[in-house]
């Protein structure tokens, strides 16, 4: 499953969005029902991951981590804690919590942003300021994708 694009919506004021149908499409066909919503570790915004991803990146954080070493498990509770499960509604909608709407400065305008096996949710103005200008993103990607002999 690839999540691609970016796609700007609204939420209403009980904090419900709409989950774009090309996005819920990938689910169906996935046979995803589930999804896991947490805010991002170092940007400003929130992630859906389809159940199946987040089962993943919780088997491999826990065979990376060591069950008797404190910090290993601090990192480990606080990863896993601060999530939400989330169920999508027979109209495709979903609640955005109040305090994940705090944490990524979600106002009334969101964007959905595709990120392969993940969704990323942004505030409108968040996402804006993210954004590499043309200039700095055309140097990096050659940089990240130069071959080097």
């Amino acid at each position: 499953m690839r999540f691609l694009g970016n796609i700007e919506a609204k939420i209403d004021a009980k904090g419900r969005a709409f989950l774009p149908a090309t996005f819920r499409k990938m689910l169906q066909a996935a046979g995803e029902d589930g999804l896991v919503l947490r805010k991002d570790v170092f940007q400003s915004c929130l992630v859906l991951y389809p159940e199946s991803v987040w089962n993943e990146q919780m088997d491999t954080m826990r065979q990376r981590l060591n069950r008797w070493n404190k910090q290993q498990q601090q990192v480990f509770r606080q990863f896993v804690s601060e999530v939400e499960l989330i169920t999508l509604d027979g109209n495709g909608r979903f609640l955005i919590p109040k305090r994940y709407q705090r944490m990524a400065a979600i106002e009334q305008g969101i964007k959905f942003v595709g990120m392969g096996d993940t969704i990323e949710i942004w505030g409108l103005q968040k996402a804006e300021e993210q954004q590499m200008s043309p200039e700095d993103f055309s140097n990096a990607l050659e940089e990240l994708m130069a071959v080097t002999e």
